[in-house]
């Protein structure tokens, strides 16, 4: 289910901090989830394995929602003025 949300929202970060050309630490973030979504799909469907499986996709969509969350706060903290 991390999937669902997480892989358009992994292209899209991928495609809008790519297109700049601006290099930062955002492009190790958005590796490292890109490595854990896939290793999230690598193992064999077992129901032994799921627990792994969910981890690995959970911390992915999260390393991928981080930068719009705290992009969200900063804005908000400063339009609060």
């Amino acid at each position: 289910m991390a999937t669902l949300p997480g892989l358009p929202l992994l292209v899209g970060e991928f495609a809008f901090f790519g297109a700049d050309g601006y290099t930062s630490g955002i492009e190790v973030i958005l590796t490292a989830a890109a490595v854990l979504l896939v290793l999230a799909w690598l193992p064999p469907y077992r129901r032994s394995l799921r627990v792994p499986r969910i981890l690995l996709a959970s911390a992915s969509l999260f390393l991928v929602a981080a930068p719009w969350v705290s992009a969200l706060l900063m804005g908000i903290a400063m339009s609060s003025g």
